[in-house]
């Protein structure tokens, strides 16, 4: 294995563990008013999850749903990956449009919809449940097409997915736990580990791997909400 590889492999262990760690903070401050623990393990994630499904997450499930109708759009008309994914020349040739549609088709297939699709509606209805819809939409965009666009620029020009919007969200999440959990009982002491979030988006761009700038992309876009005027604070009810 390639030292490229082992960087690939453990900035995704990262961002998958220190992930389920803050979807288990950000969910329970916005359902209970209070931190989990550090360690919280899948059952805990489970029960935010569900929490937070519960609350019926308009945007997310909007999202979802439109996931897997071009899921199966893709399958009944096949030269539709072709047609809305990245490919190699694509900016040259004026088609700027692919870096919004390559979100709309997994180009990998049937493994990547099995893995796509439910984390989207993981992460995408605890971030919903902590930013409200409009913001969790806008995320999930704004990463997802700046991901897509330094792909078109040389980093991979051919493929596409909506992993990289949900690193986005991912990468929002964690920064508004960071900044704005103390509101709900969330100390720096129990949320540091969270900084690896940023540093794995980081490092995955200097791998030029488009899930790194969707993770940067939407750790700033967290920035900007968290510290903007109006923002409520994590675990606030969300707001239409």
């Amino acid at each position: 294995m390639s030292p490229h590889e082992i960087g690939l492999y453990a900035s995704a262990a990262v961002v998958v563990g220190v992930g389920l760690q803050a979807l288990v903070l950000a969910g329970s401050a916005a359902g209970r008013g209070a931190g989990a623990p550090a360690g919280a393990g899948p059952g805990e994630a489970l029960a935010v999850v569900r929490a937070a499904l519960a609350r019926r997450p308009r945007a997310t499930l909007a999202l979802f749903a439109l996931m897997a109708v071009m899921a199966v759009l893709q399958y009944a008309v096949p030269t539709l990956v072709d047609d809305l994914m990245r490919q190699p020349g694509a900016l040259s040739d004026g088609q700027w449009w692919r870096a919004g549609t390559a979100l709309l088709v997994q180009s990998s297939g049937i493994a990547q919809i099995a893995m796509n699709l439910p984390a989207l509606l993981v992460v995408g209805a605890v971030a919903e449940s902590v930013l409200g819809w409009w913001r969790t939409l806008a995320v999930f965009l704004a990463s997802g097409v700046l991901a897509h666009v330094v792909s078109l620029a040389g980093w991979s020009p051919r493929g596409g997915g909506d992993s990289v919007a949900v690193c986005g969200l991912l990468g929002a999440l964690a920064v508004t736990c960071l900044l704005r959990g103390s509101a709900r009982g969330l100390t720096f002491k129990g949320t540091w580990y969270l900084l690896l979030i940023p540093a794995a988006g980081l490092f995955l761009c200097a791998l030029r791997n488009n899930h790194g700038a969707g993770l940067v992309a939407g750790c700033l876009l967290g920035l900007a909400l968290a510290t903007g005027t109006g923002t409520r604070p994590t675990g606030q009810p969300a707001v239409a």
